[in-house]
């Protein structure tokens, strides 16, 4: 499962408007789906490390601060509500507001008729949104797009429409309900309400389903320009992208990486409509498919191994098994890329803290500390070199196969 928001990308900009709409500029890719994914020209630059966390930094000192300016149960009701704006900027979604304001402004009958929504019920949500920056309201009355609202567009260049709608779901928040007995158990709630894991689930619901691949995809795309701009794939003359979807993150390395050949590895039905995609990116001469459970096998041979998002979807019996799976068909001196997000050691908040509660409530994964990840390689046959930053929550883990 790939990490839903909050605090997706850039990470710290959040709280802080002027600094948020700088990176923004900076960081989000301007091409969208209709014209096709980002070429060498359209690169966006990333704003320097250094200068992201000062800024995370300077926003964890703004929230101290404003806990103590204020009574500690007017801060816990203020954490209450957060879950209200997100179900509102949810409906939202839902409604299309942000499509419909695309063509142009709108007052409240005609945005409303559009929209198939009560007049006054909309003016009382958008009262709301409006005041968290998520569209504006002219003075002539009529309601238009801000830049975060255009976020919720089905066709923006990076559209977080699927992934509010799919947390906003009415089946992910019955399992989010149900957060007490994941905490007391230990175990995610879906087998009990569902009877069937998480992942089986929203394969079986195929409307749910296509939202969530919808949503994962989406959210990955935030993080592939940091990604692609931290780490040099280049250096490997073969790249095994192992659970690597449609093959939209091996495909953009391949096209960075004219020299080097991909193997696409995911579940067959998974892989089976990779082909198109592969092939408009040019890329079909380089990158072969294969397809299997990284339970059972993977590819041999690799000069590196990509796991994006894969193993904190797993707890640690599991995580071991593909761990394993993965030193046996790796030569000696290749290398492991694991790509998570990793639990700092600080008490400032952070996105990998939600979303380790959403592994917990829905995948039964975990996401996981450095010491962590370095004993969880270890075990199974690995050595950690070292974790490479990006300017997104995510960071790379490159490993290697240990001594036998």
């Amino acid at each position: 499962m790939k990490a839903p928001f909050p605090g997706i990308y850039p990470r710290f900009s959040i709280g802080c408007p002027g600094v948020r709409r700088t990176l923004l500029d900076k960081c989000v890719p301007t091409t969208d789906r209709r014209n096709g994914p980002l070429m060498a020209s359209g690169r966006p630059t990333m704003p320097p490390l250094p200068l992201l966390r000062a800024v995370d930094r300077f926003r964890g000192a703004l929230a101290v601060l404003h806990r103590k300016l204020v009574p500690g149960h007017i801060a816990l009701m203020e954490m209450m509500t957060s879950g209200w704006l997100a179900q509102a900027i949810a409906t939202a979604a839902e409604l299309g507001i942000a499509d419909e304001l695309a063509r142009g402004p709108r007052q409240g009958a005609e945005l409303a008729a559009a929209v198939g929504a009560d007049e006054d019920a909309l003016h009382r949500l958008l009262r709301l949104l409006i005041s968290h920056g998520i569209f504006a309201r002219r003075r002539d009355g009529a309601y238009r797009l801000t830049p975060q609202a255009r976020a919720l567009r089905k066709d923006a260049p990076v559209s977080l429409r699927d992934a509010f709608l799919f947390f906003g779901s009415a089946q992910h928040r019955a399992h989010w309900s149900h957060l007490t007995d994941a905490v007391r158990t230990g175990l995610p709630v879906g087998p009990a309400l569902d009877g069937m894991p998480f992942f089986d689930y929203v394969q079986s619901d195929r409307e749910l389903g296509e939202l969530f691949d919808n949503a994962m995809t989406s959210i990955s795309t935030l993080a592939l320009e940091p990604l692609l701009a931290a780490y040099d794939f280049a250096r490997y003359d073969t790249v095994v992208d192992v659970g690597g979807g449609h093959g939209s993150l091996l495909a953009e390395i391949l096209c960075r990486a004219p020299r080097s050949r991909g193997v696409l590895f995911d579940l067959p039905e998974v892989v089976a409509d990779a082909a198109p995609y592969l092939a408009e990116r040019g890329v079909t001469d380089r990158c072969s498919v294969t397809a299997g459970s990284f339970f059972d096998a993977v590819p041999e041979g690799g000069d590196a191994y990509l796991l994006k998002h894969i193993i904190h979807d797993w707890p640690e019996d599991e995580a071991d098994r593909i761990l394993r799976t993965l030193r046996t068909a790796m030569p000696p001196d290749s290398r492991l890329l694991l790509v998570e997000l990793v639990l700092p050691e600080h008490n400032r908040p952070h996105p990998g803290k939600y979303i380790d509660l959403e592994m917990l409530v829905n995948a039964g994964g975990r996401e996981r500390t450095e010491s962590e990840y370095r004993e969880l390689l270890a075990r199974n046959g690995f050595t950690l070199l070292r974790v490479v930053p990006t300017v997104s929550p995510d960071n790379i883990l490159e490993a290697c196969p240990a001594d036998r």
